[in-house]
């Protein structure tokens, strides 16, 4: 109405020149869309800045307060460097009362003020100033604004333990400075900074000792999620579909220090399935008979070898943990959980069907899934906390939540190390069956042409690919299927398990195009241009894959010739 009539009131002065229409962004309010918002110019309350940034600059870039990921040591200096003074009055309803009383005033005359703590303080200090002696409580008017949101939470380290009302209690001198402060990277100066400059000032010390700062969950389109946009998940829905351990964890498999994370259900579907994965093998573990027998010599070298596997992932989860790199300590917590103890470990000690498993793995095993689920309690609470309380009988009260960790650190590098190569033999003598079309209940013989560089793992290579023997050769038999792991050549005598003609003609496909592959990287390696120009790494790449076709291309030509016998 005002806008209209003024226009009115413009015309009849005769100051109107002319009228036209013209395209500008006008705000709206958020509660009410067809109001306009206006803007009004008014007095606002101002803090210098200037000092808190010289004493909370220091400290971060010397390292005494450390930033998680680094990379924001940089932002956090940009800002500090380029201070502003902070506007810290709001016109809100709600919040702390700016602390200033007004003095009545004649009109024209300048605006007079007190600031104190307390109205009782503020009468006491506006008498004190010059014909204002006889001032009453009810002539000083409380300023109406409240103060920045951000005005309180500067202070949240020291009021947190009371140190504001009551400094230097027991309390604050025992927790402050505090350890680590968890948040996210878009309010690093207007919390993390301010907080840092409150300590300094009001405590001479820093309020915490580490900064982590996580990512920000984007939708797939990389915005930010936000009830205007509609974007953002029902976290209740995705807890009912996939589980709340199944939505933290992946989450936070995907949620690398400081980097953003486009959501898509799918990260909770991982953590639903790895859920899955723990409740099986708990399942699996729990459902077998215990009885009084001797320990197969397999489960004793699998029990030796996840041992040194479990106190290898420790020490490099505690490592990750002290450089707050929490994804990657989750990710490798979950390959020893899914890779090594479910595909492998429970592999190699499962009891055959109805047979009982012997005591002494049982009871090792049930020692490893108990130090597994504390590896994994912080990223899932949940689900541990429910297998833990079942693993062994538990007292009244005890929790997973406070338990010690107590991992042996000492790894047997040897048998690690070796067990990575028995991984492959395994995988070679699976791929042959599979190649082949060799049935798992078919017994296999296995061949090592030369010295066996793993043969302390004989009896767990012989139990789970199904073998009656094992045997060190000087030459593999004619007819065999064969593979190379490192410089050593594994054969599997196949007799009457193939049919020759087919297998020929496998043999001879292959051997075509290993042949036509070296000739491609012999025309490369050739050309002039090529090996001068290159880099020197391209070129032994190149090397490389010569060697390894004529390596393949002899050893078919070997096979081919052994059928046709």
């Amino acid at each position: 109405d005002v806008r209209k009539q003024i226009v009115e009131d413009l015309k009849a002065a005769g100051l109107v020149e002319k009228i036209e229409d013209y395209d500008n962004k006008v705000g709206y309010s958020e509660r009410n869309q067809d109001t306009a918002v206006e803007p009004r110019l008014c007095k606002q309350w101002f803090l210098s800045m200037k000092h808190f940034a010289d004493i909370a600059l220091p400290p971060v870039l010397e390292g005494k307060i450390k930033f998680h990921p680094t990379k924001y040591v940089t932002t956090y200096r940009n800002w500090l460097e380029n201070i502003q003074d902070w506007c810290i009055s709001r016109q809100l309803w709600w919040g702390h009362r700016i602390p200033a009383y007004f003095l009545p005033t004649a009109e024209g005359e300048e605006e007079k003020y007190v600031v104190a703590l307390t109205a009782e303080e503020a009468l006491e200090e506006a008498r004190k100033i010059d014909g204002y002696e006889n001032i009453t409580a009810d002539q000083l008017v409380h300023d109406e604004d409240a103060l920045d949101t951000w005005f309180s939470s500067w202070l949240w380290p020291i009021s947190l333990f009371n140190g504001i009302n009551n400094p230097n209690n027991e309390e604050i001198n025992y927790y402050y400075p505090t350890s680590d402060l968890v948040t996210g990277p878009d309010i690093i100066f207007f919390w993390v900074a301010r907080m840092i400059m409150a300590g300094y000032e009001y405590k001479g010390d820093m309020p915490f000792k580490n900064v982590y700062f996580t990512g920000i969950v984007r939708d797939k389109l990389g915005r930010k999620m936000s009830k205007s946009l509609g974007n953002s998940p029902d976290p209740l829905e995705l807890i009912d579909k996939y589980g709340a351990d199944g939505v933290r964890m992946g989450m936070m498999l995907a949620a690398p220090a400081g980097n953003d994370i486009l959501f898509d259900d799918a990260l909770c579907e991982q953590g639903r399935n790895f859920n899955n994965k723990i409740w099986n093998a708990f399942r699996l573990v729990k459902g077998w008979e215990v009885a009084d027998i001797a320990q197969p010599e397999y489960a004793r070298l699998a029990t030796e070898w996840f041992e040194s596997m479990l106190a290898k992932t420790a020490a490099e989860v505690a490592d990750l943990f002290g450089k707050y790199r929490l994804s990657e300590a989750l990710m490798a917590v979950y390959k020893l959980f899914w890779d090594e103890f479910s595909s492998w470990y429970l592999e190699m000690i499962k009891p055959a069907y109805g047979q009982p498993i012997d005591k002494a793995t049982y009871e090792k095993t049930l020692g490893f899934f108990d130090n597994l689920l504390k590896l994994l309690h912080p990223f899932m609470p949940f689900i541990t906390e429910e297998l833990w309380q079942h693993i062994y009988d538990r007292k009244e009260g005890e929790s997973l939540m406070v338990q010690q960790l107590n991992i042996p650190t000492a790894c047997n590098e040897i048998i690690v190390k070796e067990f990575e190569v028995v991984k492959e033999v395994i995988g070679g003598i699976r791929t042959i069956r599979l190649q082949k079309n060799i049935a798992q209940k078919e017994t296999l013989e296995l061949q090592v042409v030369g010295v066996n560089p793993v043969a302390t793992f004989n009896p767990v290579i012989t139990k789970l690919c199904n073998l009656s023997s094992i045997e060190a050769v000087e030459n593999k038999a004619d007819g065999s299927g064969s593979f190379m792991i490192g410089t050593t050549e594994y054969a599997i005598p196949l007799g009457n398990l193939i049919n020759t003609e087919e297998e020929l003609a496998k043999l001879e496909a292959d051997l075509k195009y290993q042949e036509g592959f070296l000739q491609s990287v012999l025309k490369k390696l050739s050309n002039e241009k090529f090996v001068s120009k290159a880099p020197a790494n391209v070129i032994d790449m190149e090397r490389k894959k010569q060697a390894d076709a004529e390596s393949k291309i002899a050893s078919l030509k070997e096979s081919i010739a052994a059928l046709k016998k």
